[in-house]
């Protein structure tokens, strides 16, 4: 049998690699084809690489190519996939065919680049890939010290605390009211004082219009509320699935856009499974288990796992993935930001009757060396009292407790229910009555 695999990283990799193990070389080839110079990296680590944080690309490098072949999956880097022919069996790649039993479609996503961003001058980047931050940090010399990132998500809060941690004068923007629309408004305008605080000119409510040039690089971006000076604008307007591919050869898309699959991973349709072709990482959709609804969350954690589901499911073994609840974590510098599962605005949308609550703790007993504030928010189902979502915004210990309410949230318990949990206390770690347990306390109040 033949496998391969287009995409070389979290999730294609981990299918090889699973099916490797499980099958002998003898009993499957395994191909891989990955366009990008690199396999199995980071990206989450780019903007840490970018601060001086993390030496890099090296240390972002979970498995280089040789380790691959090494552990017998033929990887070709610098081979990009333009064709797949279903009936065939077959894949295009540099102008000849390359035949398959069994295919893993994992070509992630691709940065949202407006068509103002389509500019041949010099200075403008997105962060997607590792081959990104490299040309990024070449651009980065002495004598540029004026950055404007655009899109204050994940990856443009990350970016902005990266090029000042350089000492470059950063200005945030974002088209919303806040940043970090994954997260309620209240909890947003605590990040957006956060990272004032930090020294970033922060514009929200504001759309970018297009970039000035001078002498074939970028000098300014124009904005609906005036023209911010330029040495580097960096793009972190989000990704959509990477499916142009799939598309053309007739592969079922979902309704974000996104690749359907079962739940082991199989590519889905009106018509049923596809037989042999696997999907599996930020190409996909996935559903989401509070709401029920398909959506696509491109995560790192998602990718690898559905990878590994696809190899073990080819190797002959048989797993599942169930679906997310959206949990996600961030920091900007030293403010830690985390949710799960639904925040307001997507509990409305889903159709829920729900109440929230909102309370104000601290990390550790409040007379211990270290304490500070963090505030959590809860929101629960208004007639059974289920824990929908929850969000925290603290500084140091603050953002894992998201970890409590992942697992509460994944395991479909009450706030009131919640109230009972056996925390661990100790002043160095928590007061006596942690911030989780609060929240939980307050929100069944509220019901």
């Amino acid at each position: 049998m033949r496998l391969i695999v287009i995409g070389g990283d979290a999730a294609g990799m981990s299918a090889a690699s699973q099916a490797r193990r499980l099958l002998k070389p003898g009993d499957l080839d395994i191909v891989a084809f990955e366009r990008g110079e690199y396999t199995s990296y980071s990206a989450c680590g780019i903007p840490y690489w970018v601060g001086g944080l993390v030496d890099g690309p090296d240390e972002l490098i979970a498995r280089d190519p040789a380790t691959h072949r090494a552990n017998g999956i033929d990887v070709y880097t610098g081979h990009e996939v333009t064709g797949i022919d279903l009936k065939a069996r077959t894949v295009t790649v540099r102008d000849r065919s390359e035949s398959f039993d069994q295919l893993v479609y994992a070509t992630g996503a691709t940065p949202i680049r407006p068509a103002w961003a389509d500019t041949p001058a010099k200075g403008v980047y997105g962060v997607q890939t590792l081959g990104d931050a490299a040309a990024l940090q070449q651009w980065l010399e002495p004598g540029r010290d004026t950055a404007v990132v655009i899109g204050a998500g994940y990856i443009g809060v990350e970016m902005a605390e990266a090029l000042q941690r350089r000492g470059m004068r950063v200005t945030l923007v974002e088209r919303s009211g806040q940043p970090m629309a994954t997260v309620d408004p209240d909890m947003g305008a605590l990040v957006a004082d956060s990272i004032r605080n930090l020294g970033i000119e922060l514009r929200t409510g504001v759309t970018v219009q297009g970039l000035e040039t001078d002498g074939g690089r970028v000098s300014a971006v124009v904005t609906d509320d005036g023209v911010l000076p330029a040495d580097v604008v960096v793009l972190g307007l989000g990704v959509r699935p990477n499916t142009a591919l799939a598309d053309d050869a007739g592969l079922p898309l979902g309704v974000t856009g996104a690749i359907a699959t079962d739940l082991r991973q199989r590519v889905t349709g009106p018509d049923g499974i596809v037989d042999g072709v696997w999907a599996a990482g930020d190409c996909t959709q996935v559903t989401h288990l509070v709401s029920g609804r398909a959506m696509h969350i491109p995560l790192g954690t998602h990718a690898n796992k559905q990878g590994r589901v696809a190899g073990i499911n080819i190797g002959g073994g048989y797993a599942t993935f169930p679906g997310v609840i959206g949990t996600a974590i961030t920091k900007i510098c030293d403010l830690e930001v985390a949710r799960t599962g639904l925040s307001s605005k997507e509990a409305e949308a889903a159709g829920f009757r729900f109440v929230t609550a909102t309370v104000e703790s601290t990390n550790r007993a409040g007379y211990f060396p270290g304490a500070v504030p963090m505030t959590v928010k809860v929101i629960a189902e208004k007639d059974t009292g289920l824990l929908l979502g929850a969000q925290i915004v603290g500084r140091a210990e603050a953002a894992k407790r998201i970890d409590a309410f992942a697992v509460a949230v994944w395991n479909r318990m009450t706030v009131t229910e919640m109230t009972a949990l056996d925390l661990g206390y100790a002043p160095p770690y928590a007061p006596v009555w942690d911030p989780i347990l609060i929240a939980a306390r307050k929100a069944s109040d509220a019901l």
